[in-house]
């Protein structure tokens, strides 16, 4: 994780304050980048970046919604194989 204080100093203890009230209010998400302005006395701006979330893709597929098929047992995997895909065509297309 970066951290960058602008516009003067600030204590590590104040900076571990900023990066607990993050940790606090996302939880799950991991910090990336912090940067700290510091305004004036009563006031700093804070920008933040979190670490991108992996993304799967799920699709429903005989009913169930499922990211990949490895989990199926035969007779599903079966009836995945056998199913009839429908297309729908508009008559613009053809």
């Amino acid at each position: 994780m970066v951290v960058n204080v602008e516009n003067g100093v600030m204590s590590q203890e104040e900076i571990n304050g900023y990066v607990e009230y993050l940790h606090a209010h996302n939880p799950g998400n991991t910090l990336d980048s912090l940067n700290l302005k510091i305004c004036d006395d009563d006031y700093v701006e804070m920008t933040y970046t979190f670490e991108p979330v992996p993304f799967e893709r799920i699709r429903r597929i005989t009913g169930y919604l499922v990211g990949t098929t490895d989990r199926f047992n035969n007779a599903k995997r079966a009836e995945e194989h056998d199913r009839v895909k429908h297309m729908s065509f508009c008559s613009c297309c053809e």
